[in-house]
């Protein structure tokens, strides 16, 4: 069965000539947007575009493809609107937290696809850095929230009454200037080879990141240049500087706009985990809609999409 996610994509892309113009359209970012569609590339069995140096067209299974995803997607958003109003989504309002990462490179396209099917609802986001928007949900001042937590980490259970929910789950990767040294090779760098090595580090006392910073103490690698600030974009730009390197999860790595080099680590279990927090069956009819949204787009198995 065809992901209405992915024929969207096809869609824009059909309809913007490229695929920039179309993840701009729908709120993604492009190499994002070409791992929706080259996932549906694989599913329907066939090359659906031509990329060329102006933007890119469709093949002839494209077109055909994108005739059928727009009778599909009419009938999805027809659908979603009677639904909306039997549900009471004809107004209201929906919050929701978010930490930076997520808000930036995750959230977006699924704000939109919930404003397409839901225009009358008012949604409020806000910036929270985890573990800050489990206690927004706790207060009520959200309807739900991103958040995330690291491996090896401490994290305990949610409060009574609240549902943390997996998403995603990314690992965690060593970046470093273009032509680093231990950019050589392709395969995993154990974890020890970075002991002596100036690491830096981004905010090594925040909650989340403790483990982790442990574990790499453990193997001998200590911060040589610490950031106070739980933000990646400072960490990646002095990386790309040449000041040291850093172990930051994939899809910050991958959505850097400063030139780095990245290798997987060994051991592989250095891992971050993005989670949505909710009040379960107590969930509004808004809220559950929006949850379905994260689920259908991102709760199908690990991927290297997280942010920090």
């Amino acid at each position: 069965m065809y992901d209405a996610t992915r024929l969207a994509a096809l869609v824009a892309v059909a309809e913007a000539g490229s695929i920039t113009k179309a993840a701009a359209r729908l709120g993604y970012t492009a190499p994002a947007l070409s791992q929706q569609l080259a996932k549906l590339e694989r599913e329907a069995g066939a090359a659906l575009l031509v990329r060329h140096h102006r933007g890119a067209r469709l093949t002839a299974a494209g077109e055909l493809l994108a005739v059928r995803a727009r009778r599909v997607l009419d009938e999805l958003d027809q659908a979603r609107h009677e639904l909306a109003q039997l549900a009471g989504l004809s107004g209201g309002r929906l919050r929701v937290g978010t930490f930076t990462t997520a808000g930036v490179h995750l959230l977006p396209p699924v704000l939109s696809a919930f404003r397409r099917a839901h225009p009358d609802v008012e949604l409020a986001v806000t910036d929270y850095e985890p573990p800050g928007g489990i206690a927004a949900v706790v207060a009520g001042d959200v309807d739900l929230a991103l958040t995330h937590t690291y491996e090896p980490s401490g994290s305990g259970p949610p409060p009574v009454g609240i549902v943390v929910e997996p998403l995603l789950v990314e690992e965690l990767v060593l970046v470093t200037s273009v032509g680093h040294r231990l950019a050589e090779g392709t395969g995993r760098l154990a974890v020890t080879e970075l002991a002596g090595r100036p690491l830096i580090s981004s905010a090594p006392t925040h909650p989340p990141r403790r483990g982790v910073e442990n574990a790499l103490a453990e193997a001998g690698a200590t911060p040589a240049v610490v950031c106070e600030s739980p933000g990646y974009a400072l960490v990646c730009a002095l990386v790309s500087a040449g000041l040291g390197v850093a172990v930051v999860p994939e899809m910050v790595a991958s959505m850097s706009s400063a030139p780095l080099s990245v290798r997987r680590l060994e051991p592989a279990s250095f891992r971050r985990t993005i989670s949505v927090v909710h009040h379960g069956k107590r969930a509004t009819a808004a809220a559950a809609t929006l949850l379905a949204l994260l689920r259908g787009g991102f709760g199908r198995g690990s991927g290297g999409s997280g942010a920090g």
